[in-house]
Formats: C-alpha cells, structure tokens, sequence
C-alpha cells in the first residue's frame, strides 16, 4: 500500500481518479410515444448503461471519494450501507476496486438479481425483515446500519441519506453531461426519487443553468420522500419510508405519482417497440412524463433520467406471476395505450 513512498489516503484518492474516467458519459436516445393520438419525442438519459449499471455509480463515486478526503478510508475498514440494490452493486464494486470490504444491508425487496450481483462482488449481505412503521423497510435498514456502526469501529458507513457528497457528484458530473449532449436544454426534465440526492444535485445545476427547464419529482405510490401519505410499496429503486434530507421545496416544480402497473406498463412498452430495456424506476418517470404531456402540449423537449436498466427486474416489472401476487393486473387495462418508436442521437 506504501509502495514508492504513497499513503493509503494518496493510493485511495488515485485510484478513485482512475475509477472516474470510466463513469459517465452515457447515452441519450430518443422515443417517440403517441399522446392523446399526437406522436411526442421524449430523450432518455439511459444511466444503466453505466458503470456498474445505474445512475448509482456516480453517487457511489461522490461518496467514496468524499470518504477518502475526509480521511476516513484506509485499509481494514469495511464500508457499510443501506441499500435497495443499485447503490450497493456500485459500493461492492468500488470496494472491490480498492481492496477493502463492503457489507450491504438490504431487505425483502431487494431483487433476486440484485442480491446475486453483490455476493458475485464478494460483498457481506444483511437483510432485515422487519417492516417499520411507514409500511416500507427503510427505517428499519437504517436502524441496523447505526447499530453496526455503534458496536464495530471497522466499519464506515456512506450515508447516502444525509451525506451532501451525495448530491453534489450530480451537480457537478451528471447535470453538465446532460446539458451537453443535448442541443437545447430539455423543456421538462423528470428524475425518480429515493434519497432525493439525484434530483437534488439535477436541481441545483439546472435552476442555475437552464433555469427554464422544469423540474418533475416522480415517486411511487405508499412513498414519503416527498411527503405523500405512507403505504405498502413493493418496488426497490425509488420512493422511501423517510423524506428526502436534500430535497428544497424551491427544487421542484411538480410532483408526480405513479403505480406499479403504470411503471410496468411503459416498461414493457418501451422493450417492445424500441428494444430499450428500462428498469422499474425508469417506467415510472416515463409514465409521469406521458401524464405531464398530455397536460402541457406545449412541451417538445422532455428528458427523463433512467436511473438503471431491466436486467434486475425480471423477476419484477417484467413478471407477469409477480405482478399479480401484489394485486397488479398484467394486462394493465387502465392504462393509456401507446406506440413507441426509437431513433438513436
């Protein structure tokens, strides 16, 4: 680790230099989907084409580099986490990376394809099965999280939750990658919530920038980032048991709900008649931003954030079994019916 006279913080910080030029930089395509018989463009920012495989690599990056700055990575630690899946793939890779441990506590949502990936990465897998009070795991995750760290100084907890590293790796990385690869600034820009430190970072760099653009918060029905009323909630990737620590009512120009089976249905939809492979979170922004369309035909250039693919979601969205053992009907009656065609930019 000393080698050449470097310190475990100097081997850390170049490493995570190297690391950094293999993010970003993701592609933006565009679908043209039928709205109220009038065909709309929408830009996909398709973050699961990156590393690690969701918007996450970048958090993940912000995260760790900001453990390293602080001083806190060194050999021996164990880096620790709540997670529903995308953001401990990105730590467990990042910790393989380096050369130190990563225990990730996830619970029952979590999916099958999600676990396998972090025991694939050597990753320490927790799960908590106890459901807390707002009807999700989160709060319960988070409580075993302190409890680790309370008894077992090896370990180093991320806080994707409240770490401010968090939203600032998507103002400064992911908000001018989006501006420059589009030859206008979008009109609307929708971007799923969880933590909130996506959106957040988005906000602060498009209101600075792009100050027209306006800003949609997607979650899921059963949600409380963003302060709906508490529910049941069976998709992993967006929505929370908690509200958001980053997110500014100045940040947001609309909120917008979506189901399960809306989030399936576009899904679907998209896989069919473009062969762009979305994941759950990604569904659900697209329907939002079908919604905000047929309500403001004015709007030509909307870009929605696709936080990760529909790899890990085969056994969810894509499943028509698992669809309807949490009441979702698999046909999807009530919902808009569309056309989809894609053109690469």
């Amino acid at each position: 680790m000393e080698r050449d006279g470097s310190t475990p913080a100097m081997f850390f910080r170049q490493h995570l230099e190297r690391f950094e030029t293999l993010l970003g930089l993701t592609p933006i395509r565009t679908v043209t989907i039928d709205v109220l018989g009038r065909p709309r463009r929408i830009h996909l920012k398709l973050e699961g084409q990156n590393l690690t495989g969701s918007v996450k690599g970048r958090t993940a990056y912000g995260l760790v580099r900001g453990l390293a700055e602080d001083g806190l990575l060194r050999p021996g630690v164990e880096l620790l986490e709540s997670t529903s899946g995308n953001l401990g793939v990105a730590l467990a890779s990042m910790a393989r990376y380096l050369g130190v441990g990563f225990s990730a506590v996830v619970d029952p949502m979590i999916t099958a394809e999600c676990r396998q990936r972090l025991a694939e990465l050597g990753a320490t897998v927790i799960t908590v099965d106890r459901p807390d009070p707002a009807g999700g795991y989160l709060l319960s995750r988070l409580a075993t999280v302190r409890e680790l760290v309370a008894t077992d100084d090896r370990y180093v907890w991320a806080n994707q939750y409240e770490n401010p590293r968090n939203p600032e790796i998507h103002r400064t990385m992911t908000g001018p990658e989006i501006l420059g690869q589009l030859p206008e600034p979008p009109d609307a820009l929708f971007a799923a919530i969880s933590t909130g430190g996506t959106f957040a970072g988005l906000a602060q760099y498009f209101r600075e920038h792009s100050p027209r653009t306006r800003l949609v918060a997607v979650d899921i029905n059963g949600s409380v980032a963003v302060g709906g009323p508490p529910g049941t909630r069976h998709l992993s990737g967006i929505g929370a048991s908690r509200r958001s620590s980053f997110l500014e009512p100045d940040m947001i120009d609309q909120v917008a709900y979506a189901s399960i089976a809306e989030a399936a249905y576009y899904c679907r939809l998209v896989l069919q008649e473009s062969g762009i492979h979305l994941g759950g979170s990604s569904g659900a922004v697209l329907a939002a931003c079908v919604r905000y369309l047929a309500a403001h035909p004015d709007t030509v250039e909307p870009l929605c954030v696709c936080a990760d693919g529909g790899e890990k979601y085969q056994s969810t969205i894509y499943n028509d079994e698992w669809l309807e053992s949490i009441g979702e009907p698999a046909d999807l009656p009530g919902v808009h019916r569309t056309r989809t065609a894609a053109t690469v930019r």
